[in-house]
């Protein structure tokens, strides 16, 4: 009976040792990324849509964006990395329920992301060459907008609900991270039409999640066999 737990035991020691570390850096890699990127967009382009065609024009406005939109892929990679890390840090302790949207939404998230990007990313490839018109700018900034500000945004007001529900019964981050998260999901989901900058709360988030589980270490491991508790 000894030799079986000691074998049952000996895999997950390195695991549960190098978990925490990873989620917490692709979790920092993530937010810098998203936050510079979108910090770029927002300084870059007009805050009124009857301006696009004059900032097109400008060639250091348009590679301040190319920039940004750069630097998106990497951030979904380095997302998609901590959500991977982070479902293997909680483990079998995980409620189905909340996995599956944790899951799904940060997926989805991810994707409308992604789409964003490349409308807006066509537009400034188009604008290289010649100027595209009118209509074609009112779709591609309506288009990339929504998908970002209306979707995405929601999407990830929805995943910051499930880790806070998750984090809540496992405990596995700080609890003023739980209200702090609360706070971003009502914010992300009825104030991202006020101001464009409430999108920033995101990824601020992450970032403090991910500097909690690189503080913390070894918080979740009195239990390393990831048992269920009652």
């Amino acid at each position: 009976m000894r030799r079986i737990r000691m074998t049952d035991r000996d895999p997950l020691a390195p695991q549960n040792l190098k978990t925490p570390r990873a989620a917490a850096v692709a979790g920092i890699i993530f937010s810098a990324l998203l936050i510079t990127a979108l910090v770029l967009l927002r300084l870059s382009t007009p805050a009124h849509p009857s301006a696009t065609s004059v900032w097109l024009s400008d060639p250091g406005s348009r590679a301040e964006v190319a920039i940004a939109l750069n630097l998106v892929p990497f951030a979904g990679i380095a997302f998609l990395w901590f959500i991977g890390v982070l479902r293997d840090r909680i483990g079998d302790r995980e409620d189905r329920f909340f996995a599956t949207v944790f899951l799904g939404s940060g997926l989805l998230f991810v994707a409308m992301l992604f789409v964003a990007a490349a409308i807006a990313g066509g537009t400034i490839a188009i604008a290289g060459s010649r100027l595209p018109g009118a209509d074609t700018l009112a779709l591609s900034r309506n288009v990339s907008g929504g998908l970002l500000n209306v979707y995405a945004m929601r999407m990830a007001a929805v995943f910051t609900l499930s880790t806070v529900n998750i984090a809540r019964h496992t405990r596995i981050v700080s609890g003023w991270l739980i209200i702090a998260g609360l706070v971003c999901a009502v914010a992300l989901l009825i104030g991202i039409g006020i101001s464009p900058w409430v999108e920033l709360l995101f990824p601020a988030w992450i970032l403090a999640l991910s500097l909690d589980i690189l503080a913390a270490g070894g918080r979740v491991s009195a239990d390393p066999v990831g048992e269920h508790h009652p």
